[in-house]
């Protein structure tokens, strides 16, 4: 295994329960910044299964606000509680009360049971220190000076600290992240993700960073949560600001922009081009009138990637290695907790047999279709930051069929819900690209009027958070009642929802201030 992020750390761990020899490579150490910090309910609900699956009750408290406060308290990390949206015009004050700019979708009812943001630093540590407590062996500041496949086993000369040696592996799985260490060695090439821009990103770690909340223009913003307590999504023609929270006084923040945007607003000028930035938002400009940078700005020309190749007969790339798209939605965490699921079975039902190669393969086309489906979504949006009605009716897509993979994991009917974004679903996988190959072109106002109406008529049929009621102040709650009148659509009874939401913990903190 190369690579010691969160990512590399975890199929380790599942290796070696599955009794393989394990070697972890870093060629770096921990702790150390790591950008990919927020969490959704489909990746903690993947961590939770990955700890019971391969016995490692270690991970198990980090699926939860509430269970890694209890267990790991001096482990950084943010409560989520959703996903807020507000829409901007660069240069022009942020309309508060025109609810028509803001969209707010609830991930949990409380924050004992809410996502988090990670503090890499402290999150990566933390799990590569849990696989050597399992029995991986973990080399950190190696070189990996050569590598080369005989016969089926890879032999990787290194360095480290001066002392050479060289390690044989039967399969070698790269988690070195977006054009790394077997995409060079391999010399594979990158392939263009279709209907997706090229992007430039800008980002950092911020200490003294104020609430959203106590802005006067948002003091009688009505949201389902603290809307600090989220995923603050600030979007404008051509790119978005992120900022996310962490309990430790540290605050992500960066934004993410179209090669078009990001030379109109000069962002390889780093800082000085974060500060006119925020000269232009003053809503954001506020909350950070007081913030001072932890680390010099990290500046990405190329965000998006995609390798040509993710699989052979003794090597695989993550999802995380085999490609990436964009922060947005934060989508890079269960599209990589997908792969190491879908890995871990491979090692587990596979290892050694003729069919091994067939199910990496099998592994490759499907990681490389979710990451098409995922570049498909976010590339409409980018397309629609100007239009925020637009926007906002297309992430609605996402909403539903994140929600409803959720759901269908949790009632233990993975089936339903087997691909990412429900790409491979015989309805909406096909009627989804649709909308997004149209929301990719010119349209007029009856036309995206169109597109929003066909938008939730796709998802009524997947609809388990009630995102079908379309409230005039685009606040979405999490309620039970959504899920009992969905239990249809999932093949499910009201007493099989009742035991999810008992089992879940949705009424455990029924009296906790939400």
């Amino acid at each position: 295994m190369v690579g010691s992020g969160f990512a590399g750390s975890l199929v380790a761990m599942i290796a070696r329960k599955l009794g393989h020899s394990v070697v972890l490579l870093e060629k770096g150490r921990h702790p150390r910044f790591a950008i990919g910090e927020s969490s959704t309910p489909l990746s903690n609900l993947l961590l939770e299964t990955i700890s019971e699956r391969y016995d490692l009750p270690l991970l198990k408290p980090l699926s939860k606000w509430g269970t890694w406060q209890r267990t790991y308290p001096n482990i950084a990390c943010g409560v989520k509680r959703g996903f807020s949206f507000f829409h901007h015009e660069l240069g022009s004050p942020f309309r508060a009360f025109d609810a028509d700019r803001q969209l707010h979708v609830a991930a949990s009812p409380n924050d004992l049971i809410a996502d988090t943001h990670w503090y890499r630093a402290e999150f990566d540590q933390l799990l590569v220190q849990q696989a050597q407590s399992v029995g991986v062996d973990y080399f950190e500041n190696v070189d990996i000076r050569g590598a080369g496949s005989v016969d089926g086993v890879w032999h990787l000369e290194t360095t480290q600290a001066a002392h050479e040696r060289t390690f044989h592996v039967r399969f070698l799985i790269d988690a070195t992240g977006p054009r790394g260490f077997l995409h060079k060695f391999l010399g594979l090439s990158e392939t263009p993700l279709p209907d997706f821009p090229l992007t430039s990103a800008l980002y950092n770690h911020f200490s003294g960073v104020g609430e959203l909340a106590t802005s006067r223009s948002l003091h009688a913003m009505e949201t389902p949560y603290p809307v600090d307590a989220s995923a603050v999504h600030h979007v404008f023609d051509g790119g978005w600001i992120w900022v996310l929270r962490f309990n430790n006084g540290i605050t992500s923040a960066g934004v993410a922009a179209t090669h078009q945007a990001a030379e109109r607003l000069c962002l390889e000028r780093k800082e000085n081009a974060w500060n006119e930035l925020l000269d232009s938002l003053p809503l954001v400009k506020n909350q950070f009138a007081n913030a001072q940078v932890e680390r010099p700005f990290a500046f990405a020309r190329q965000l998006s990637f995609r390798s040509s190749a993710i699989a052979g007969s003794n090597w695989a790339l993550l999802p995380s290695a085999a490609g990436f798209v964009d922060p947005i939605l934060s989508t890079g965490f269960p599209l990589t907790l997908l792969g190491i699921s879908r890995l871990g079975a491979i090692l587990d039902q596979h290892w050694g047999s003729p069919q091994m190669e067939t199910s990496l393969q099998e592994y490759a086309q499907q990681t490389d279709d979710e990451l098409r489906a995922t570049a498909r979504l976010i590339g409409a949006l980018y397309r629609n930051m100007d239009d925020f009605p637009t926007f906002r009716s297309l992430s609605v897509l996402y909403f539903a069929a994140a929600s409803y993979s959720e759901v269908a994991r949790r009632l233990n009917k993975p089936e339903l819900a087997s691909s990412f974004l429900l790409q491979d679903h015989p309805v909406f996988g096909p009627e989804s690209r649709r909308l997004l190959t149209l929301a990719q072109g010119p349209m007029s106002a009856t036309e995206k009027s169109r597109l929003t109406d066909n938008v939730y008529t796709l998802i009524r049929d997947f609809d388990v958070a009630g995102l079908g009621r379309r409230p005039a102040n685009h606040s979405y709650p999490v309620e039970a009642a959504d899920l009992f009148a969905a239990a249809p659509k999932l093949g499910s009874s009201a007493g099989e929802i009742e035991a999810l939401l008992q089992r879940t913990g949705f009424y455990s903190a029924a009296h906790q201030q939400s």
